[in-house]
C-alpha cells in the first residue's frame, strides 16, 4: 500500500466521503469503523472504481486499548500510514444531569481519548520520516459552550485546542495538523444525537462538500477550516468572544431546543 490514509468512522458520512476523495486522488485507504458490512461495501466500491487498495479494521474505538489495536493491526500488516484522519465521533442531546452517563462517557472516549491515543501512536512515525498529515474532524461546536450538548461541545473544544497545540509544537517539521470544523451536515449525526428537529439542523451542508473542504485544508497544511456554516452563524461565531457569555449560551440553547 502507498500514499495511505487511515480514516476512522470511514463507513458513513464525512468519513466515507473523505475515503472516496482520497481514493479519487489515487491513495490507498485503511478504513476503521464498527460496522463490518459497511466497511466491506466501501472496500468493494473504492477498489472497483479507483483501482486502489483498502484495508478494513472493524474496531469499536470506545473500548479499552482500541487505538493500540488499530496501530498494531496496521504495523503487523507492514503498512506505513501517511495521513491520519481522526474522523469518528458522535454527540448526544439533552440536559447533562438527565442523560445516561455511559453514553457521555463513551462520547468522551471516542471524541477525545481515541483521537488523542491514535495521534500519540502514529505521530512519532510521522516525525521520524519528517512527513505526514493529521486531520481531526472537529466541529464549530467547539468554539462556544453548548447547553443541551454540554459534553459534545466540550469534547470538540478539546479537539480544536489539541490540534492547534500540536501544530505549534511541529512548527519546525514537515508534519502538519489540521482541524476540520463543520457546521450542521447531512449525515446520521443529527438523528443519532436527537437534533434532527432543531433549528441547529434546519439547514445542512452535504458530507461531500465538508469533506472536500477538510481534505483540501489538510493538503495545504492549514490550522483550521470552517465548512458548511450559514453566513449568519459564521458572524455569530466570529463575534462570540466579544459578546456577553449569557447571550451566547441563550442563543445556542434555543438553537438546540426541539421544535414542537
Amino acid at each position: 500500500m502507498q500514499n495511505v490514509a487511515l480514516i476512522t468512522g470511514a463507513s458513513s458520512g464525512i468519513g466515507r466521503a473523505l475515503a472516496e476523495i482520497h481514493a479519487e486522488a489515487g491513495g490507498d485507504v485503511v478504513a476503521v469503523a464498527t460496522n463490518a458490512d459497511r466497511l466491506q461495501s466501501l472496500k468493494g466500491s473504492l477498489e472497483a472504481e479507483h483501482g486502489i487498495t483498502v484495508m478494513t479494521i472493524v474496531q469499536d474505538l470506545t473500548a479499552d486499548g482500541a487505538a493500540q489495536a488499530v496501530y498494531d493491526a496496521v504495523r503487523d500488516a507492514g503498512v506505513a500510514v501517511d495521513y491520519l484522519i481522526n474522523n469518528a465521533g458522535f454527540g448526544g442531546h439533552g440536559r447533562f444531569h438527565e442523560r445516561v452517563w455511559a453514553d457521555d462517557l463513551a462520547m468522551i472516549r471516542l471524541n477525545i481519548v481515541a483521537l488523542t491515543a491514535l495521534t500519540r501512536l502514529f505521530l512519532p512515525d510521522f516525525i521520524a520520516r519528517n512527513r505526514g498529515r493529521v486531520l481531526n474532524t472537529s466541529s464549530t461546536a467547539g468554539l462556544v459552550p453548548g447547553p443541551l450538548q454540554a459534553v459534545y461541545f466540550a469534547t470538540k473544544a478539546y479537539v480544536n485546542s489539541f490540534g492547534n497545540a500540536l501544530a505549534g509544537e511541529l512548527h519546525d517539521s514537515a508534519v502538519t495538523v489540521t482541524n476540520l470544523l463543520p457546521g450542521a451536515t447531512q449525515t446520521g449525526f443529527a438523528a443519532t444525537a436527537g437534533l434532527d428537529k432543531t433549528d441547529l439542523f434546519a439547514k445542512t451542508a452535504s458530507a461531500e462538500s465538508v469533506a472536500r473542504d477538510g481534505y483540501a485544508a489538510m493538503m495545504r497544511g492549514d490550522l483550521d477550516v470552517v465548512s458548511g456554516l450559514p453566513v449568519s452563524q459564521r458572524l455569530t461565531l466570529r463575534l462570540a468572544p466579544f459578546l456577553p457569555k449569557r447571550m451566547i449560551l441563550d442563543r445556542v440553547r434555543r438553537q438546540q431546543e426541539a421544535k414542537a
